[in-house]
């Protein structure tokens, strides 16, 4: 039986919850029943509705919510990165990568700010609480997280983006889109495509960005190196922080040399909960990768 959105959301809104209790009690490595209690809910409901979303017991969870464990992911992720940028590949041999398609929105495009364009936008519950999603003819061209009651924004900044275009409210349209990127269950079935508006330095950040595995992070530090800028350092983290298009273009794998998560305009819970689950189905397709 389908869930309505307003569950969805409330249960979104529960693990959110739990994964700050988890942040703030880190150190204490607090037991189920402690974060059951937090959250007055029963240990048994509490394990099965976090194993759904983060797809982990909280337990297991609470080892990638340290810093240790982000400093070691950043580690272990190096060779991999390396590897990857240097043969222009994103990492073709895990199964739950996405394979994106940019086009740039041209300087006229940009300049008739959407006039004879139409765009058909929506929102969806998703693992990481609510998505509003906007598409072209070209491409997407806006991802983002919103919660239930903030749902106005992203359309605003929809229409400041594009204040002459068509813009129509579809969420059956947009529902098998949205399914498609957050499926993690099997590889999409086609090539998504993005159509992005930004200076040429975002497109180079946002395209390296692409090339940075499911499963593993980055620094700042490195992904300028990446884009011939080891000295921009400040300017790389403005434009991941610009980044429209949310979860696809994975900003919320890059996080501080010291292993500190940074910042991230989604919200941090957000951010970590991304990155653990990423983390866990990382080393699920590992493992099943050795024992096959």
């Amino acid at each position: 039986m389908e869930q309505s959105p307003l569950q969805s959301h409330r249960e979104y809104q529960q693990i959110s919850q739990a994964m700050a209790y988890l942040v703030e009690h880190q150190q204490q490595q607090p037991e189920l029943k402690d974060l059951a209690e937090d959250l007055g809910l029963s240990e048994s409901h509490l394990q099965r509705l976090f194993s759904q979303w983060a797809g982990v017991s909280p337990k297991r969870f609470l080892q990638y919510l340290t810093l240790q464990k982000a400093r070691e992911q950043l580690f272990e992720s190096r060779s991999v990165l390396e590897l990857a940028y240097d043969v222009g590949l994103s990492s073709g041999a895990r199964l739950y990568d996405l394979f994106v398609n940019i086009e740039a929105v041209t300087p006229g495009e940009a300049k008739a700010q959407g006039e004879g364009l139409t765009i058909h936008y929506g929102w969806g519950i998703t693992p990481f609480g609510c998505a509003f999603i906007a598409t072209t003819h070209r491409g997407i061209c806006q991802l983002s997280f919103c919660e239930a009651e903030q749902q106005q924004i992203p359309v605003d900044e929809l229409t400041k983006a594009w204040p002459k275009a068509k813009c129509i409210h579809d969420d059956d349209a947009i529902r098998p889109l949205l399914t498609q990127i957050f499926s993690q269950k099997a590889p999409p079935k086609q090539a998504l495509s993005l159509w992005l508006k930004g200076t040429n330095f975002q497109l180079q950040v946002w395209q390296a960005l692409l090339k940075v595995p499911s499963g593993s992070l980055c620094s700042y530090q490195f992904l300028a190196q990446q884009v011939s800028s080891a000295n921009a350092t400040r300017a790389v983290a403005s434009a991941v922080a610009k980044n429209p298009i949310a979860f696809i273009i994975p900003c919320h794998r890059v996080i501080r040399s010291s292993g500190a998560l940074g910042g991230y305009r989604w919200g941090l819970d957000r951010k970590q909960l991304m990155m653990g689950r990423e983390a866990v189905l990382a080393e699920q397709s590992n493992q099943y990768g050795e024992s096959a």
